[in-house]
C-alpha cells in the first residue's frame, strides 16, 4: 500500500496527463460521433417515366362548335346588343338629350321638311291658266276705255291712239294685293311681242308679277299701219286681296 502511494507521488503528473489525454480522446469521438448522427445525406429522387401512359391530344373542334361554346344560352340577349345600339340607347340617357334638346331637333327637321316642300313645287305653267276677258268685237272705238273696273279692281293701259280688242282679267287669281304696272311693245298688227313687269317692293304676293306679265302677253290691240314697227305702252293692274 505504501509502495502504490509512493509510486502515485512518483507519477502523478504522468497519470493526470494520461486522464487528460483519455478525456480529450474520448470527448473528440463522442463530437465526431454527434456530427455523423447529425448529417442528412440527400439521396437523388428518380423517376420512372416508363409506368405513366401517354394521353392523346384533343381533336380540334369545328367552328360552329366553338360558336356554340362561346354563346351559352344562359347569357341576357343583352349582352349579344350591337355596340352602336347600345351606344345610342346610352345616348337617350344621357342629360344633354333632354326634352327641350329634342324639341330642338323635331322642330329643325319639320323646318327643313317645310323648306323641301316649297322647293318641290312646280312652278305652274301659266299656259294652262285661264283668265275672263273682255272684249270690245263690234263696238264703236271711240266708245272704248283704256280703263277696266271689276269691283274695286282695275286695269288701266297706255297706247297712243290705240284701244284693246282682247284684255285678260287676271284680278281674279291673285289671293294678295296690291298694283303692277308692266311695260309693252306692240306690233302694227295689234299683237304684244314683249312684255316687262315693273319691280315694286311692296308687293308680298310673288304670284302677281307673274299674273300680270301673262295678261300683258295675252293683250291684243287694234291694228294700225301708221304706228311705230313696236310702239311702247303700259298696262297697270291693281289686285284686290281675295
Amino acid at each position: 500500500m505504501v509502495n502504490l502511494v509512493e509510486l502515485y507521488k512518483k507519477n502523478v503528473y504522468g497519470i493526470m496527463g494520461t486522464l487528460i489525454f483519455h478525456i480529450l480522446l474520448f470527448g473528440s469521438f463522442l463530437m465526431a460521433e454527434v456530427n455523423q448522427k447529425g448529417e442528412v445525406k440527400e439521396e437523388p429522387i428518380i423517376i420512372d417515366f416508363s409506368q405513366i401512359e401517354e394521353t392523346p391530344e384533343p381533336e380540334e373542334q369545328p367552328e360552329e362548335n366553338k360558336e356554340e361554346e362561346n354563346s351559352p344560352s344562359d347569357l341576357s340577349r343583352s349582352d349579344f346588343q350591337p355596340r352602336s345600339n347600345r351606344a345610342v340607347n346610352e345616348a337617350n340617357k344621357d342629360p344633354f338629350f333632354d326634352e327641350e334638346y329634342q324639341r330642338e331637333i323635331e322642330n329643325a327637321q319639320k323646318l327643313v321638311s317645310d323648306v323641301n316642300k316649297q322647293l318641290s313645287k312646280e312652278i305652274p305653267d301659266m299656259e294652262e291658266f285661264s283668265m275672263p276677258e273682255e272684249t270690245t268685237d263690234g263696238m264703236d272705238p271711240d266708245s272704248i276705255k283704256n280703263t277696266f273696273y271689276s269691283g274695286e279692281s282695275n286695269i288701266h293701259y297706255f297706247l297712243e291712239n290705240r284701244y284693246h280688242t282682247r284684255l285678260p282679267i287676271p284680278v281674279y287669281l291673285a289671293q294678295g294685293g296690291g298694283t303692277i304696272t308692266v311695260d309693252i311693245w306692240v306690233d302694227q298688227s295689234g299683237r304684244v311681242k314683249k312684255a316687262a313687269v315693273r319691280e315694286n317692293p311692296n308687293i308680298k304676293d310673288q304670284m302677281l308679277p307673274v299674273y300680270a306679265e301673262q295678261a300683258a302677253k295675252r293683250t291684243y290691240f287694234n291694228a294700225d299701219n301708221n304706228s311705230p314697227t313696236l310702239q311702247k305702252g303700259t298696262i297697270t293692274y291693281t289686285f284686290v286681296p281675295q
